[in-house]
């Protein structure tokens, strides 16, 4: 699973290491799901991306159509895009393939923020993929709580076997989720980061804090964060915005 706020930049003329395709795993995945946030969605390029694909798909499709991965589905909501990929020889065992899209920005009549979800049947188990964008701002912490049980209740799906988000067997969920480091200087957590002891901002993680007294997030199993925080950088470094 990739997750990028692409800020309406221009796709970069190289992918390969974002999706480890020179790492040899490529070879060893058989599905891949990738979220963007903020692709431009300025009506000039919104009309001609409805005529031609957008160019991040293009780009995405052209770079793993080598390693024997097709488009399975793809669901754009202005400038959220999700897509799902599968090597070819899965595809007879792919089924039930449906979308949905959820709009939360201006009270739910803009799609700048929400969410946007892909579900299937892979192999007789029900998965969903759902990528979202969440309210920004360090104070919007119960906003974004408030905005991803709204996607979680209006995303429906046709058929018995899985109609709402939680009753799918798997269910992948990233995106510009928005959620930050609270109530610490940030001198401490630039100390923190230099000094690679992560672990002394985990229990300001808003998200940990939301998991620990949300029951709605129980069922959810994070990766391992053992990497610094991902916002903010100035554009085109690694160095964190002052």
């Amino acid at each position: 699973v990739v997750t990028w706020n692409v800020g309406t930049a221009m796709p970069p003329n190289d992918v390969t290491s974002l999706l480890h395709l020179n790492t040899g795993e490529a070879h060893d995945s058989d599905m891949i799901a990738i979220g963007l946030q903020e692709v431009n969605s300025k009506i000039n390029k919104r009309l001609k991306d409805a005529l031609f694909t957008d160019q991040w798909s293009e780009l995405f499709m052209d770079v793993l159509s080598p390693f024997h991965f097709v488009l399975v589905s793809t669901v754009r909501m202005q400038g959220v895009i999700l897509l799902v990929f599968a090597k070819y020889y899965h595809l007879p065992f792919l089924q039930d393939i449906q979308t949905d899209c959820t709009r939360t920005g201006l009270g739910g009549y803009w799609g700048n923020k929400g969410g946007v979800s892909v579900r299937l049947s892979i192999f007789g188990h029900m998965v969903c993929f759902l990528n979202c964008h969440l309210p920004a701002h360090l104070e919007k912490a119960e906003q974004r709580k408030e905005d991803f049980a709204t996607i979680l209740h209006m995303q429906q799906f046709e058929g018995h076997a899985a109609s709402g988000i939680l009753d799918h067997d798997l269910v992948f969920w990233f995106g510009d989720l928005n959620f930050r480091i609270e109530s610490l200087d940030i001198r401490f957590v630039k100390y923190a980061i230099d000094s690679n002891i992560l672990s002394q901002l985990w229990e300001k993680d808003q998200l940990n804090i939301a998991k620990s007294t949300w029951p709605v997030l129980s069922g959810f199993q994070e990766g391992p964060l053992n990497f610094p925080p991902t916002f903010k950088f100035d554009v085109g470094t690694n160095k964190y915005d002052s």
